[in-house]
């Protein structure tokens, strides 16, 4: 078994959850100097509010919030900022987060900006306008993706009952490429969890493209949501569901269970042992766990046949052996 020792942790070990309070549509990065930042949809910590937390983490395991990362609200929105991504350009020494937020127009649902620092902690200063604009919450979770095979930049978005989306950046990072447009990937239909899908995450291994999403209604007591997964040979698909690999009625690789309902809008990591890590968010339902609101949880991403799953198909529950991470070097 790995012995993790990193910044005066030294455990073999985990239980669920990573981070006792609400962290909702958790996207996790590993920044250039080695640490691991967590990013969220809006939320009040200890009495303050945050537009958009961020957490810092030597480990994925432990974690904290450590600040807003948009202190300075955009001309084009003014409140509900949601599921936010952030990729670092390594040329441009620059980190870019994309985000949704509602329109103080009321003719205007959500719109889906960018905005940029240097740092991963932020502070983030949007660029000035939107990327899209639409009616009713269609224009949500966006998550930005770099082609590691094409080079070519791409943006994936979506919820409000219509397909999640695709459309190649600018190389910019700012705008959409000249004469691209949106293409749709993956529907709602008649699955399960599937009248509903947005939370997109694209992730490239062994020479497939994993289209993570979630369905159907994340939040509240009555909510019925769930991870699902589809792959392509492409960015831009044809995505296949696993429903349709299996010949079944579902695509779903996580789901509730005793402890944990709702589970879903995940994230994937790579430790540095090169196993993948699937981050997410999920509703508590044991009473001695206390905390409220969706919380952040992290499993090991498993693979066979060419497809992902999670050991239990739904949240951990037992101890679990930690991702392998080297200590960080502060000094880089």
């Amino acid at each position: 078994m790995l012995l993790l020792l990193n910044l005066g942790y030294a455990q073999s070990t985990y239980t669920n959850p990573v981070y006792k309070a609400d962290f909702a549509d958790p996207t996790v990065i590993r920044s250039h100097d080695g640490s691991f930042y967590a990013y969220g949809t809006n939320t009040s910590v200890a009495g303050k509010f945050y537009n958009i937390q961020v957490a810092k983490s030597p480990d994925l395991i432990h974690w904290e919030v450590i600040r807003d990362a948009l202190t300075k609200e955009p001309s084009w929105a003014d409140r509900d900022f949601w599921a936010p991504h952030v990729l670092y350009d390594k040329e441009r020494h620059l980190y870019y987060m994309y985000y949704s937020g509602e329109s103080p127009d009321d003719k205007i649902g959500k719109c889906i900006g960018v905005a940029i620092s240097h740092y991963p902690e932020g502070p983030f200063e949007d660029v000035g306008k939107p990327l899209v604009c639409g009616e009713s919450f269609i224009n949500i979770d966006p998550m930005a993706f770099d082609d590691p095979l094409t080079g070519r930049k791409y943006l994936l978005w979506g919820s409000g009952h219509q397909p999640i989306k695709v459309q190649e950046l600018h190389d910019d990072r700012i705008s959409f490429q000249t004469g691209s447009a949106a293409k749709d990937i993956v529907a709602p239909n008649g699955d399960d969890y599937s009248k509903l899908v947005e939370g997109a995450w694209l992730h490239y291994r062994d020479g497939y493209y994993y289209l993570f999403y979630s369905g159907d209604n994340c939040c509240g007591d009555k909510a019925h949501y769930a991870v699902m997964v589809a792959r392509s040979k492409t960015a831009v698909g044809p995505f296949e569901r696993l429903s349709e690999a299996q010949k079944s009625n579902s695509s779903t690789i996580l789901v509730k269970n005793a402890a944990w309902f709702a589970p879903g809008h995940n994230s994937i990591i790579t430790d540095d042992a090169g196993e993948d890590w699937i981050v997410y968010h999920a509703i508590a339902l044991d009473p001695w766990l206390k905390p409220k609101g969706r919380i952040m949880l992290i499993d090991r991403l498993q693979y066979k046949n060419g497809w992902p799953f999670v050991e239990t198909n739904s949240p951990g529950i037992k101890p679990f052996q930690v991702p392998f991470t080297k200590k960080v070097n502060r000094d880089k």
